[in-house]
């Protein structure tokens, strides 16, 4: 038997799991900030969204990108998820007696903590492309600007969240759109910006 060996290349045939989890993202930071914008009270609605599509979408997206090799969106859609089931559960649990609410002085720790893991994020999506840019540049500071509402008490704060919040949303449910269609097309329907590594059309 020949001492060389044949070496076996497994090509990836699975699914681009980012779109999925951009959509999970997108629809529900655009319902929770019509919210905050002043278009509606919080509801069940919100929170179901935030539980299923928000948290569940998001997870198992990002267990697809974990089994992808790809460690950025394995975080970014696994913590994400986790997150809106985490900010539900903080709305949940006080009514069903088995925590105590949370201040708003507590829950701007809590967004203000978010709003610094995304920041640091979005310096990794310098190397990736500009819709994503846009995405994480204004969660930062959706986050930061929620946290400021509630260390201050300020409405107007909370109103100019809301309103950034939404064009976070829009522009997530954006690169979702055009990682799909650009796939589907095999050309760069939606653009998406220069990307710095790779070239493939569905995330140009």
């Amino acid at each position: 038997m020949s001492g060389a060996s044949n070496a076996l290349k497994v090509v990836d045939g699975t699914a681009n799991p980012a779109p999925l989890g951009l959509l999970g993202f997108g629809m529900t930071t655009v319902l929770l900030n019509l919210h905050n914008a002043g278009f509606y009270p919080l509801d069940s609605m919100i929170m179901g969204m935030g539980i299923f599509v928000g948290g569940f979408a998001q997870i198992i997206a990002g267990i697809q990108e974990w089994k992808k090799n790809n460690t950025f969106g394995a975080t970014a859609f696994t913590a994400y998820g986790f997150f809106w089931i985490a900010l539900v559960a903080s709305w949940t649990l006080p009514s069903l007696g088995l925590a105590q609410q949370s201040s708003a002085y507590e829950m701007g720790f809590f967004l203000g903590l978010w709003g610094i893991f995304t920041l640091g994020m979005f310096f990794g999506t310098l190397r990736l492309n500009k819709a994503l840019q846009v995405v994480f540049g204004s969660l930062t500071v959706l986050f930061f600007l929620l946290a400021l509402r509630d260390f201050t008490g300020s409405e107007t704060i909370g109103l100019v969240g809301g309103w950034v919040g939404l064009a976070c949303g829009f522009s997530a449910l954006y690169a979702c759109l055009a990682q799909i269609l650009n796939e589907v097309y095999g050309k760069v329907v939606l653009p998406l910006g220069p990307v710095n590594l790779g070239s493939d059309p569905k995330t140009r």
